[in-house]
């Protein structure tokens, strides 16, 4: 059932960006590789005890693939008694003057498994989609969505987790 969930998931996702890449093959989006921080808000509980939703920050990065519209990213949700440490490979579509929508996955690793952190309690198979956009000379604003598979322990609930910040374009 989750399997046909993430493959229905990444379909709808995956024409979402398809189509804003077509759409805006006349705009710049942003190749900029960056580093920010911001807040992460967990969304969900996996039902079992010590496991509810937390509100945490977030540190995250970029680096843009040279001539390819793919991206690696970093990122660390933290909050609660944990850290969720991810690698994340995303493909980035420009949709508008300095602005990207990205979507991809990776892998959540929990620092200290069964502890809270805005994504789960476990190490889990991660998916994203997010939009940044450089909104001044070096400053990047981004938000995202990260879906955290099966990352909660003894329980085989999904985790969800909103975040948003600032970075500098370097």
């Amino acid at each position: 059932m989750k399997l046909t969930k993430l493959a229905a998931s990444f379909l709808a996702v995956a024409s979402i960006v398809l189509s804003a890449g077509i759409a805006s093959a006349q705009t710049a989006g942003t190749n900029g590789n960056y580093i920010g921080a911001g807040v992460a808000v967990g969304a969900t509980s996996g039902g079992q005890g010590n496991d509810e939703a937390q509100i945490g920050g977030n540190i995250q990065g970029r680096y843009a693939l040279p001539n390819a519209p793919v991206s690696v990213r970093g990122s660390v949700l933290y909050g609660g008694d944990a850290a969720a440490i991810m690698p994340i490979v995303t493909y980035d579509a420009p949709i508008a003057r300095n602005t990207n929508l990205y979507f991809g996955g990776g892998y959540s690793f929990v620092t200290d498994e069964g502890q809270k952190t805005p994504l789960g309690n476990q190490n889990s198979p991660v998916v994203t989609l997010g939009i940044e956009s450089e909104v001044s000379n070096n400053v990047i604003a981004y938000g995202d969505t990260k879906w955290g598979i099966d990352a909660y322990r003894n329980s085989d609930a999904d985790a969800v987790s909103f975040q948003a910040g600032l970075g500098y374009r370097f």
